[in-house]
Formats: structure tokens, sequence, C-alpha cells
């Protein structure tokens, strides 16, 4: 019986060997019977490299959550005052130079419309003077209307230096520009004229004798404009005694 056994187990041992062996070399065919790999083609040098850089993956944003405003902070602010505009730049000019003081001219007395009423009668004073002695002299020789024409003239030019401090009137004649009307102790005169500085102005008056004296009682006058140096000679007006205006 042992001799039996083992002789089964040779048996068993050498069947396993050869079948080892068998499927040994129906793999080395098989390896042999299969299509050989051909190698990879070269791939074309055009001198260029080519970098491939991996895409950064972004993080992921978490989304922050959301607060309710608190009380204090919902008030919305207080406006705040806008900014006052900055001053512009001053220039450092040089000092203008300082002018010279020029005194102020006095406006020109505005000239009456209207007659003027004397508050005051001079003509008598006047005569009086001493250095009136030859216009005393004067009137004597005088009569009537021609007296009483001279004595209104004196008071006139009297009452134009006393009015205009400025003018300093030397003659006068009553009829320059139009006849003086003389009636009584009356005497009238619309278009006289008088000398000042040898200028010529307009001058009218109306003068009023006292018949008992025969002095001059009243008086109103109103002095006018110059009277242009083209109109003199028509009138027998001159610059001064002697010489007549050309």
């Amino acid at each position: 019986m042992e001799l039996a056994a083992g002789k089964w187990d040779q048996g068993i041992r050498r069947g396993a060997a050869a079948s080892f062996a068998l499927h040994a070399v129906a793999i080395l065919l098989l390896l042999l019977l299969l299509p050989k790999a051909e190698p990879p083609l070269p791939l074309p040098d055009d001198g260029l490299s080519v970098e491939i850089v991996p895409q950064a993956v972004e993080s992921l944003k978490v989304p922050e959550t959301v607060r309710a405003p608190s009380p204090q902070q919902a008030k919305p602010e207080a406006a705040k005052p806008e900014a006052e505009p900055a001053a512009a730049p001053v220039a450092n000019n040089p000092p203008a130079a300082a002018m010279p003081s020029v005194a102020p001219i006095a406006p020109p007395t505005p000239k009456p419309t209207e007659f003027v009423e004397a508050r005051q009668l001079f003509s008598d004073k006047v005569l009086a003077d001493p250095r009136s002695r030859r216009a005393r002299e004067a009137l004597r020789g005088l009569a009537g209307s021609e007296r009483n024409l001279q004595l209104c003239d004196l008071e006139a030019m009297e009452q134009v230096r006393r009015a205009q401090p400025a003018m300093a009137p030397d003659a006068l004649a009553p009829y320059a520009m139009a006849a003086e009307k003389v009636s009584g102790n009356s005497v009238e005169v619309k278009g006289g004229a008088f000398r000042s500085k040898r200028k010529w102005y307009n001058i009218q008056f109306k003068c009023q004798l006292d018949a008992g004296s025969g002095k001059v009682a009243s008086f109103a006058f109103l002095i006018g404009d110059a009277i242009p140096q083209s109109e003199w000679q028509a009138h027998d007006l001159v610059a001064d005694d002697g010489a007549a205006d050309q």
C-alpha cells in the first residue's frame, strides 16, 4: 500500500511540472506573435518653445454676512458745510506811484434865473468915500434922468462886486444890447453889459430913486452870461479904455 501511494505522488508531481512547462511555452509563443509597437514620431522643431502655465485656480469667495445697521448708524449724517473757496492769491505788485494831490475845484456858483433883490444899498457909501470926489462932481453937473441913470449904474457895479467877489467890474454900459428905460425916478435896464477883467457880461437891473433925496431907494439885478468877443465891436464894447477891440 505504501508503495502504491508513493508512486501516486510522483505521478502527480510529474504531471504538474509538465503542465507548468506547457503553460510557459504557450505564453512565450503569444508574446512572439503579438505586433511590435512602433516608436513615436518626433515632433517638428519650429524653433518655438512653448511653456504651458497652469491656470490659477480662483479662490472661492465666501459671501460676507450683511448685518443690519444699528439705529445710530442708520441716522443720516449731518450735511458737512462746504469748504469756503480759497482766497485768490494777492499779487505782490509794487505800490503804485502816489499821484500828486490836486486841490479840489470848486463848482461854479449857479446863476440865478430871477432878479435878486438887494438887501443893502451901496451907492451912497461909495460916493461918500474921499476917493469918489470926481464922481460926486460929475453927478452934480447932471440933472434929471441922466443923473438918475448914472447913480443907478454906480449901484449896479457895487452890487455885482459884492455878489461875485471873483469879478472886478470897472465899466458899465446900460444901453449895450438894448436901450435903457428911464421914467421919472425909475430906471430899468434890460440889455446892459459890464466889464470885468477885460471880458463883458450881460446884466439887467431895476432901480428906484427917492424923489426927495435923490438917493437909490431899491434895487434888483440879474447877472447873465459872458458876451462872445465876436459881438463886442457891434455893440461898441472894448477890452480896455482907450483901445478898440480888434
